[in-house]
């Protein structure tokens, strides 16, 4: 079975009425013998920049629920040393509530200095 185009019957001529707003088209209208079409022109400028502005709110949405490390960044410094950044500085306890091992050895908590020392260079 084959058909050629040239015995396919011709469609039926269609009417093309545009839509505008202003001076942008919105769609048209297709105006056949036996029906009425309403086609919308897809505006891909509009639906980019909601798309980019949809990314941005989610993007901004997930950074802000993300929760931040403990601590900053741990590094090597020279020497081999070893730097916490962002860290607070641990809390002093008073001697009253030391156990009792650090009573009988005589132990005290670690007293963090609140000027932090130069090294000497020679």
């Amino acid at each position: 079975m084959s058909t050629s185009l040239a015995e396919r019957p011709a469609p039926p001529p269609a009417t093309v009425v545009p839509v505008l707003d202003r001076d942008r088209p919105v769609g048209a209208w297709i105006i056949e013998r036996d029906r009425v079409v309403f086609r919308p022109v897809i505006d891909l400028t509009g639906l980019a920049g909601a798309l980019l502005a949809f990314s941005a709110v989610a993007v901004t949405a997930v950074a802000a629920s993300r929760r931040r490390t403990a601590i900053g960044a741990v590094t090597m410094g020279p020497g081999g040393w070893v730097s916490v950044k962002g860290t607070g500085t641990p809390r002093l306890r008073s001697d009253a509530h030391r156990p009792w091992w650090a009573h009988l050895l005589g132990a005290h908590p670690l007293v963090v200095d609140t000027k932090p020392r130069r090294p000497r260079h020679r």
